[in-house]
């Protein structure tokens, strides 16, 4: 009986923690999965890899021999995938980009330009994410490169890199009572109707509401929206008030509302975010031209 790459891998797991259990949560799949997984490399065999104790498992003579083989077998077949993975990529020449809002700071042009010169054949696309994704597409495989705003869900598949960061500021409805202010205070803000991401958004949801600077005292919420243009229409309705980011309120600058500095609040980050493991060399040079052009530029903030 041939054995496969992936029982391969869980024995690896196994022989490198010593530990079942911790085993099965590096390879992400429950315990007892992998025990399965273990039996059937046993009986492939016709050897026990491993000796069971109290404090966990050790190698066998049979799993000794077998150790640098596995190794080796793993490492040949993820060379061959990686270059399998090039070979698609190289025929696809696309790299989707996803996003959620219109990212603006120079961004986009200075890093099409860049990518553009040393990737001549390659063609960017854009993906317009909505705000109940924050992984813009990633997460789901639909992009290959995202500008994400943190924090991201815990996925150890994902990677991000900070480009900017900038300032929450408040978006107020021109009419509201605090937009005669120069600046308000989380304070001034605890009982304002505000508007919300979906739930689906996860933490992010949470950071936008300022969860972390209300004390435990729960957001308001007065709508929940799915994309910037929801949240300007919003505003111009008085509907409620909203967290933004101080790049953003430059790009989506309108005279439905203002924003006013909210002193205290911890600053908003943007990243690119890709998803570990990628192979292509044009992912990483597209990040990289990313953070190349976030290190030399230099954002102004809008002040009503």
């Amino acid at each position: 009986m041939d054995v496969h790459v992936r029982d391969l891998r869980y024995f690896l797991a196994v022989a490198d923690e010593l530990h079942v259990t911790r085993a099965a949560a590096r390879m992400f799949v429950s315990q007892p999965a992998l025990s399965k997984q273990i039996r059937a490399l046993e009986a492939a065999v016709r050897a026990p890899p491993f000796a069971r104790g109290p404090g966990g498992v050790s190698l066998t003579a049979a799993g000794r021999a077998l150790l640098p083989h596995a190794r080796a077998v793993v490492a040949e077949w993820d060379a061959g995938r990686s270059a399998l993975a090039e070979v698609v990529a190289a025929d696809a020449r696309v790299l989707v980009l996803g996003l959620s809002v219109s990212v603006g700071r120079g961004l986009l042009a200075a890093v099409g330009e860049a990518f553009g010169e040393r990737h001549l054949d390659w063609r960017l696309e854009l993906r317009q994410a909505r705000f109940g994704d924050p992984t813009v597409g990633l997460a789901a495989g639909d992009s290959d490169v995202g500008f994400c705003w943190l924090p991201l869900p815990e996925d150890p598949r994902l990677q991000a890199r900070v480009l900017f960061t900038e300032p929450r500021m408040v978006a107020l409805p021109t009419q509201h009572r605090l937009a005669a202010r120069s600046e308000v205070t989380m304070e001034d803000l605890r009982d304002e109707p505000f508007l919300a991401l979906p739930e689906s958004a996860g933490p992010l949801r949470a950071f936008w509401l300022g969860e972390d600077a209300r004390g435990g005292r729960p957001a308001r919420v007065a709508a929940v929206v799915h994309g910037p243009e929801e949240v300007v229409e919003a505003l111009g309705r008085g509907t409620g008030v909203a967290l933004i980011a101080a790049g953003n309120a430059e790009i989506y600058r309108r005279p439905e509302y203002v924003v006013r500095p909210v002193p205290g609040l911890a600053p908003a980050q943007l990243a690119v975010a890709w998803r570990a493991g990628d192979p292509r060399p044009a992912v990483h040079d597209l990040v990289a031209a990313c953070v190349d052009h976030a290190r030399r530029a230099r954002p102004t903030y809008r002040r009503d």
